[in-house]
């Protein structure tokens, strides 16, 4: 049954009368006695008894009333629906993040969620190479991701971000760990170090190995563990220290102290990356949040 009869029989159901009926359609009486008359000809009776004060629904109509207001409130929603999910302000949005992205993704699903409440969020704790796995598989719709990556993949950077060592004061002589990497790695070497297994973070991982190389460090591994946080917990509870993102110095719980450390092989950039092939208006949404992003 096509909609455009329903909302004729509608329009007339409501005013009871052709002539306003039609107006409110803006279209000619003509017009709308035609869509009535093909209607009732499809239904096999009348649907209007008309007389001298406007059209009253018959005994025909008054079943098809409440079935057609029903079904043209229903069609309407669903096309509301539709458009919405066409301009990416409702749906399913998968994230990925990873240990420099610890505040960075949260912070744009919650800008995200503010502007489209609508979209159903998840957020997944990852590596960058099994959230470009993900991405890859479809599994995934953004990552926030060390970089560099394969050129085939879409991608904003978003900031800088380096390593650090994480140490408490009681257990560390003044103005330690040093700025010069021969000082630093004479210091390191004194040290337990606390660290996650490469599992969990093998990018963190490979950039502390790469560090330790260019310094000529090599430290005494004392615990690891799986989780960021019990890494800076250890510390704290005078394990060892540890190397970690500087950008963990928000979730760093005293007495830990974080020293950045200066020098290009403790250097990475983090990124949003997404498969250019699958952007959906929902995902290019939320990409716009990412890049109104401060640091």
């Amino acid at each position: 049954m096509e909609l455009g009869l329903l909302r004729a029989f509608l329009a007339v159901a409501g005013h009871r009368h052709y002539g306003r009926a039609a107006r409110a359609l803006a279209v000619t009486q003509p017009t709308l006695t035609k869509q009535i008359q093909t209607l009732e000809r499809r239904l096999g009776g009348r649907l209007f008894d008309r007389g001298r004060h406007g059209a009253a629904l018959t005994e025909l109509g008054a079943a098809l009333l409440p079935e057609a207001q029903d079904l043209v409130e229903r069609a309407d929603a669903l096309h509301r629906r539709m458009v919405r999910l066409a301009a990416g302000h409702t749906g399913r949005l998968a994230v990925g993040f990873g240990l420099s992205s610890l505040q960075l993704a949260p912070r744009a699903v919650a800008a995200f969620r503010r502007l489209h409440p609508g979209v159903d969020v998840t957020l997944d704790d990852l590596p960058s190479l099994q959230q470009l796995e993900r991405l890859d598989r479809g599994e995934l719709d953004v990552g926030f991701v060390r970089l560099p990556v394969d050129a085939r993949w879409g991608r904003h950077v978003l900031r800088t971000d380096r390593l650090a060592i994480a140490f408490t004061r009681d257990h560390t002589p003044p103005g330690v760990p040093p700025d010069d990497p021969g000082l630093l790695a004479e210091w390191i070497a004194g040290r337990d170090l606390v660290g996650l297994v490469r599992s969990r973070g093998p990018g963190l991982y490979q950039q502390i190995e790469r560090l330790c190389s260019a310094l000529g460090a090599a430290p005494t591994p004392a615990q690891e563990t799986t989780d960021l946080q019990t890494v800076l917990a250890l510390v704290a509870a005078g394990a060892g220290v540890a190397f970690v993102p500087a950008s963990a110095a928000d979730i760093a719980p005293p007495p830990v102290e974080l020293k950045p450390i200066v020098h290009p092989a403790a250097e990475w950039r983090i990124g949003a990356v997404w498969h250019p092939g699958r952007l959906r208006p929902l995902t290019g949404n939320f990409l716009d949040v990412v890049r109104g992003l401060g640091p």
